[in-house]
């Protein structure tokens, strides 16, 4: 295992059933937007065993603040006993770029200056993140994966990466994401920045800078990711004489404190301006071109409630997606739900692969 330049966080924990490593890439690393990363670094964690026909790897791509330990952050469909288990399947998930947990980020010292990145670190997209994951699979002598999954902005970078067509991707699994970043996802990540960029220390060029304004940030997040309902089931108060300190208030607080003891504003900036960016149509004929280019056998997966990502943008994706399934869920989480509702989640998948296996053996049988 090479060492990395700066401390891992320690979130950053080696899992007992996985394998951390870190992968230096030996090239510079060229972004979409024409600029260059000099040195690219990407942290992973692996679990079970490849075969030996190379045929069992589920690849995971992680949300916005998530890490590389996909057992963690999505137990209940990852891990052992579960659908996704290290017993039958190679599973790999890598941190993606700009994050907090060891791949190359704005807290990094950039070989030019000798100086940290921070807000010098160069915009990033979601197809640089695809792109990111390929080399790492080329370095992995990967050429095939069975499951490529993910939600949110995991979800954003597995639609790119199966359009950009550099790998073969037997099964494509989508949850709650988009062709595209709409208006409406667009304002809410602006808002954000706003909340950061109004906390002085954001421009202070430390590590902790601007962690009142990712505080702050987090708060307006969460009331995206969750809803009314679940507010007022959890949060409601239990005497009517109350003037403060009431317990949403509270909540609002805590969610946000306990983002800045594990993650940085730096990398935050830059991973929402990522999320933005996220159009599959652009340097293409049209986003329904772009979709109608997938090979893949397609899950997509939607949340009725979901506030930031509706569910007709799932809609749009199981429609123009050639042969995709469409399947739709309601959670009292909201957009959350895809990390929660993990029970439903492993009915849906656990039943679309095994009707993928046996679609695979009619044809077959066919061509025999």
């Amino acid at each position: 295992m090479h060492v990395l330049t700066r401390k891992l966080p320690a979130i950053f924990k080696l899992n007992l059933m996985s394998s951390t490593a870190i992968y230096h890439h030996k090239k510079s690393f060229n972004l979409e937007n024409g600029k260059q990363l000099r040195e690219l670094r990407v942290a992973y964690q692996t679990y079970g065993t490849l075969n030996a026909n190379k045929d069992n790897v589920i690849w995971a791509c992680h949300a916005l603040t998530a890490n590389a330990d996909v057992a963690d952050w999505w137990k209940g469909l990852f891990g052992d006993k579960y659908l996704f288990n290290p017993a039958e399947h190679f599973i790999i998930c890598a941190n993606v770029l700009g994050s907090h947990y060891g791949t190359t980020s704005p807290l990094d010292t950039d070989p030019v200056t000798g100086n940290p990145y921070y807000l010098s670190f160069p915009e990033f997209t979601i197809r640089d993140l695809a792109q990111v994951h390929q080399l790492l699979a080329e370095h992995l002598g990967i050429s095939k994966i069975k499951v490529l999954i993910g939600g949110s902005l995991g979800g954003q970078q597995a639609a790119e990466w199966a359009i950009s067509n550099q790998i073969e991707i037997e099964n494509l699994i989508l949850v709650a994401c988009n062709a595209y970043q709409t208006p409406w996802g667009i304002a809410f990540n602006e808002s954000q920045r706003l909340a950061i960029s109004a906390d002085r220390s954001f421009f202070s060029q430390q590590p902790d800078g601007g962690m009142k304004g990712l505080q702050a940030a987090r708060s307006i997040a969460l009331l995206s990711y969750r809803t009314y309902e679940a507010y007022n089931a959890t949060q409601v108060e239990s005497v009517n004489e109350k003037t403060g300190d009431f317990r949403a208030a509270s909540y609002q607080k805590y969610q946000g404190e306990k983002l800045c003891r594990r993650f940085n504003a730096y990398s935050y900036w830059y991973l929402t301006k990522a999320m933005d960016s996220h159009n599959v149509g652009r340097g293409r004929t049209s986003v329904i071109d772009a979709l109608k280019s997938i090979k893949s056998n397609t899950l997509v997966i939607g949340i009725e409630n979901d506030f930031l990502f509706p569910i007709n943008e799932q809609e749009f994706l199981g429609k123009h997606i050639p042969g995709a399934e469409f399947h739709s869920i309601k959670s009292a989480y909201g957009h959350d739900g895809f990390l929660i509702e993990t029970d439903i989640l492993t009915n849906m998948i656990g039943t679309f692969l095994k009707d993928s296996v046996n679609k695979k053996i009619v044809k077959l049988h066919k061509i025999a």
